[in-house]
């Protein structure tokens, strides 16, 4: 029996994304790994390009390569990926009524984020009214050890982890000349956040702009989203803002667990 393929394009037609795109689709509608010669009948693409694709998405594990059988099948970043969605969608629609509340409540933007790698991703962003605009952005990604989310998140982490994300000083990228550079000055950036109970960022992700952030911790302890208020120039109400955005991020917490 011949098989159709689901969509038959020309290679040179269509961009590697959407062929990497439509191998994982397809690798994960099977019941298990699958040979290539069959990812390039159903898709029709190239066996070339599907060896090429197959190999480039390994190197990034989001598909593994059982060479005993000769066949592909989807690695664990795939699953991470969706897990990754699972936790935040959830954490959005809980988040997001908090958030709001936290912006009406200090009269500035306040944004919930999660790590990812060395990154923070931001899920749910609320603009104060007439307050400049952010780059705080939903599905903006910045450097953890910057931003006051960040921070507040790695500080909630064992240090063993921390030190195994940054383990030198080319594991630190930089906006504005400010923030840590090092190993040695994260870990006292973070020894201050659990002193305070809150983080700060001065200017490290935006020249001109600060915020305090507070994690959102799981019933296990573990740091899953930080909630953070950023404003323009100086706010010498910092301690209730901060006491504003811990406040917001333990109910989230709660409604969590």
């Amino acid at each position: 029996m011949s098989v159709i393929p689901d969509r038959l394009l020309p290679a040179p037609q269509v961009p590697a994304a959407d062929q990497t795109l439509r191998i994982l689709s397809f690798l994960s509608r099977q019941r298990g790994p699958v040979a290539a010669r069959t990812i390039s009948e159903n898709l029709g693409i190239p066996r070339s390009s599907v060896y090429h694709l197959l190999n480039a998405t390994v190197a990034h594990g989001f598909v593994v390569h059982m060479q005993a059988e000769g066949r592909w099948g989807l690695g664990t970043a795939a699953f991470e990926l969706a897990g990754g969605y699972a936790r935040q969608q959830p954490l959005a629609r809980l988040g997001r009524p908090l958030v709001a509340a936290l912006a009406d409540r200090t009269g500035e933007s306040a944004h919930l984020a999660v790590m990812t790698g060395r990154d923070v991703l931001y899920i749910v962003e609320e603009r104060a009214p007439r307050r400049p605009a952010l780059v705080t952005d939903v599905g903006v990604r910045l450097p953890a050890h910057l931003t006051a989310t960040g921070r507040a998140m790695l500080a909630a982490l064992p240090r063993e982890q921390v030190r195994a994300l940054y383990p030198d000083a080319a594991s630190f990228a930089d906006r504005t000349g400010r923030g840590p550079q090092r190993p040695t000055e994260l870990r006292e950036v973070l020894r201050a956040v659990r002193a305070d109970g809150f983080a700060t960022e001065d200017g490290e992700v935006t020249l001109g702009f600060r915020s305090v952030g507070a994690a959102i911790l799981d019933h296990a302890g573990w740091p899953v989203a930080a909630m953070a208020v950023t404003w323009q120039g100086d706010a010498p109400e910092v301690f209730a803002l901060a006491s504003a955005t811990h406040a917001a991020a333990a109910e989230l917490a709660r409604r969590i667990r």
